[in-house]
């Protein structure tokens, strides 16, 4: 195990253990070096990995906002990575999309009409009617829009790989949308069908917004050439 790793495997058996949990604030580099029998460059290499992924924040200067902090943000770390795969090609698109299809129809089928999320997801639809700024501007609300259905859902985990995968769906629907024979066509089909999807979980019809997700989802692909 390489020293920098011997921060990560560390912090793990505290969390595990309950020593430490979201907000907790981890012990200075001096003492944690000291602890853990590695120099204090090996600690500050293995904090900034975890930063990286998301599992602290590290603060500087002094007073409350100092030293590192354990926080719960795994969607910064998937989003990276999926991001750099998808753009190496290691991620086929297809495989994004029958990813999309397992999380969002999941999803959109226990997702809860009371969640604050679909207020979110309410607005965003407005902002599409209220707002002609291309494929760009659309595409991203679109994005934002089926995070935050998935986060209606109330599972954690599938929030945060929906978060995760938002700035690669972004990404390569707008090279998609090159493609389109009428951009102004598809973008209000697009519209009518968030609208019936969001309906629908409104209503409390979860096997019928998870239809309309599917149907919404193979739709785009299918017009834009990607078989799901």
């Amino acid at each position: 195990m390489r020293n920098h790793q011997v921060v990560s495997a560390w912090l793990e058996q505290e969390l595990a253990a309950g020593r430490l949990a979201i907000g907790s604030r981890l012990p200075g580099e001096r003492t944690m070096a000291e602890q853990l029998k590695i120099s204090r460059a090996s600690v500050r290499e293995g904090t900034r990995v975890l930063e990286a992924l998301g599992v602290v924040r590290a603060g500087v200067g002094s007073g409350p906002l100092a030293g590192t902090v354990v926080t719960g943000n795994p969607a910064l770390a998937l989003d990276s990575a999926l991001r750099l795969h998808v753009a190496s090609t290691h991620l086929p698109i297809r495989d994004i999309v029958e990813t999309r299809l397992l999380l969002e129809t999941w999803a959109a089928a226990h997702a809860s009409p009371d969640s604050p999320s679909l207020e979110r997801a309410a607005r965003l639809l407005d902002e599409m009617d209220q707002h002609d700024d291309g494929p760009a501007g659309f595409l991203e609300r679109d994005a934002l829009f089926h995070v935050a259905l998935a986060e209606a859902a109330g599972n954690v985990l599938v929030g945060a790989m929906m978060g995760s995968l938002r700035g690669s769906i972004e990404d390569y629907t707008r090279r998609l949308t090159a493609g389109l024979p009428d951009w102004t066509a598809t973008s209000e089909r697009l519209r009518r069908e968030h609208r019936a999807v969001l309906g629908a979980v409104l209503a409390g019809q979860g096997g019928r917004a998870a239809d309309l997700v599917r149907d919404h989802i193979e739709g785009f692909y299918r017009e834009s050439g990607v078989s799901a």
